[in-house]
C-alpha cells in the first residue's frame, strides 16, 4: 500500500505555534505518519519536515537532503533533542509552511543530537553543515517556532502583514 499525501500546515496555523507532544510509544500510527510525512516531504519538494506542519502535534521528523534521491540518506528522529552544539553560521532558509519566503536564520554550525529512531534503538549522532541546519529547523516547529520567529521584530511584522493579505485574497 502506498503511502498517502499529507497536507502542509502554513504559518498563521495554530499546530504550528504549540510545543508538540512527546511520543510515548512508537506505534503503527507513528510509523505510517512518519512514511506519510516522508512521501510529502519527498513530493512537495523539501529536505525536511515535522509533524506540527502535517496537522500532527508529535515530537516527530523526517530529513533527507537526497530528496528521496537516496535512501540511506532519509533519517526518521521521534522526541528529537540538542544535548549541545557549538560554532555559529547565518544562511538562507525556507520552509514548506512558510512558502514563497526565504530568510536569514542564524544557526548552530554542529550539534549532538539525541533521540529514537522508528525501530527503538537509541540514537545519538554528530551532526554538521546543513544536516545540522535542517535538524534545528525541524526540531524548531517541534517546539512552536518557524523561520519567522527567528528574524526582526520589524520584518516579521511585515512579513505577517504580507500573509494576512494573502490570507484574504485567497492566496494563502
Amino acid at each position: 500500500m502506498e503511502a498517502e499525501t499529507l497536507t502542509i500546515c502554513k504559518y498563521g496555523d495554530d499546530v504550528l505555534k504549540a510545543k508538540a507532544a512527546e511520543v510515548r510509544d512508537i506505534s503503527q500510527r507513528i510509523v505510517d505518519l512518519a512514511v506519510a510525512m516522508t512521501r510529502t516531504m519527498h513530493e512537495a519538494p523539501g529536505i525536511g519536515l515535522a509533524a506540527p506542519q502535517v496537522g500532527e502535534s508529535l515530537r516527530l521528523i523526517t530529513l533527507d537532503l537526497s530528496v528521496g534521491e537516496n535512501p540511506e540518506e532519509l533519517l526518521v528522529v521521534v522526541n528529537p533533542r540538542i544535548i549541545e552544539s557549538e560554532g555559529h553560521e547565518t544562511s538562507e532558509e525556507g520552509c514548506l509552511s512558510v512558502p514563497g519566503y526565504s530568510l536569514a536564520i542564524r544557526r548552530k554550525t554542529r550539534l549532538l543530537l539525541a533521540g529514537i529512531l522508528l525501530d527503538g534503538s537509541e540514537l545519538r549522532a554528530e551532526f554538521e553543515g546543513l544536516k545540522a541546519r535542517v535538524l534545528q529547523h525541524e526540531i524548531d516547529h517541534i517546539d512552536g517556532f518557524t523561520i519567522v520567529d527567528r528574524v526582526s521584530t520589524l520584518k516579521r511584522s511585515l512579513i505577517r502583514k504580507e500573509i494576512t493579505q494573502k490570507r484574504k485574497s485567497g492566496e494563502w
